[in-house]
């Protein structure tokens, strides 16, 4: 007898019924970029479809994306003037902040807003922390990330992210969180994070390479697994209430393991480069890249993802809603 298992393949209807794979806008995360300034709506060379928008002009960011039904949004600033210190960071006045208050006037809780804290954007040098001669001082830099996160949660964040993959930087956040009173305030934790040559396109929209050097002493080597549970674990033990793997396409292995390991919502994210390269493709000729668009998101939550950040989330919830995928 033959194993018929096309059966369930017949028709679209009967597929959509037995994919063991489900997404749902909800789980879509779109970041977005805030520069200083007034009436800027800039387009982002090397982010195709993407903007710099000063706080009085990132409604344009949110509306186009709440008509798709994107209503969660990871934020990025890029400060008027950058010091040793980061100290736009944590300003009350920071970019970040003048961000959140923009939008948390006009949509109240209508929207989700989820702030990056680290410090690359806003330090003279690039790094992403304070620096010892050459090298980031780890412990000297736990209590500008904590007021960091704190200053982000008062203007106004539902849930913090911190990047910087210093050690420790959780506990110290959840502290201060706790301690004035934001003890329900979430922490997504960048907790497995590389060093990767995928992040161009980031850089070069948030301003934030390095001056001199790379990351490779605070973000995590690319051949290493049993590293990614380590850190992981040590977040979750930490405090933080989410976790997170970046980049997600080359490290589909990364997401699995880390997913059936610990038992925190998990978060992937689509970084730029990735993006780049299939809009790169598509510009080409090479490929569909609506189809890869789709193909490449469904093998992020297949290995794993519970969540997931990317460039392409307006369009992503589309194919959602239209069946594509999801």
């Amino acid at each position: 007898m033959i194993d018929r298992s096309r059966r369930l393949r017949t028709t679209p209807l009967l597929r959509g019924m037995v994919r063991e794979t489900r997404m749902s806008p909800q789980s879509l995360i779109l970041p977005l970029f805030l520069q200083e300034g007034e009436k800027i709506c800039s387009p982002i060379p090397s982010l195709p479809g993407h903007f710099h928008y000063s706080p009085d002009e990132v409604s344009r960011g949110i509306e186009e994306a709440l008509s798709h039904g994107v209503n969660k949004f990871l934020l990025f600033g890029l400060p008027a003037s950058k010091d040793p210190e980061g100290s736009g960071a944590y300003a009350e006045d920071g970019i970040v902040q003048q961000g959140l208050r923009a939008i948390r006037q006009k949509y109240g809780k209508e929207v989700y807003l989820i702030t990056d804290v680290c410090m690359c954007e806003y330090t003279s040098h690039g790094h992403c922390g304070i620096l010892c001669g050459e090298t980031v001082d780890n412990d000297k830099t736990l209590p500008y990330l904590s007021r960091t996160a704190l200053s982000h949660v008062q203007a106004g964040a539902d849930m913090v992210a911190p990047s910087d993959m210093m050690d420790g930087r959780v506990a110290a956040i959840r502290q201060a969180l706790d301690e004035n009173g934001f003890e329900n305030t979430p922490i997504l934790s960048y907790a497995v994070k590389y060093a990767s040559s995928f992040y161009g396109p980031f850089r070069d929209a948030a301003g934030s390479a390095p001056s001199f050097g790379d990351r490779k002493s605070y973000q995590m080597d690319c051949h290493n697994v049993r590293e990614a549970l380590k850190e992981a674990m040590q977040d979750t033990r930490e405090g933080a209430d989410l976790l997170m793997v970046k980049p997600a396409l080359s490290y589909l292995d990364v997401i699995r393991a880390v997913k059936e390991n610990t038992h925190l919502p998990l978060a992937a994210y689509s970084v730029s480069g990735e993006y780049a390269m299939i809009k790169a493709a598509a510009q080409a000729g090479l490929i569909d890249e609506y189809g890869v668009m789709c193909e490449s998101a469904v093998s992020i939550f297949r290995a794993g993802a519970d969540i997931l950040i990317t460039y392409y989330a307006n369009e992503l919830a589309d194919a959602i809603m239209k069946g594509d995928i999801g």
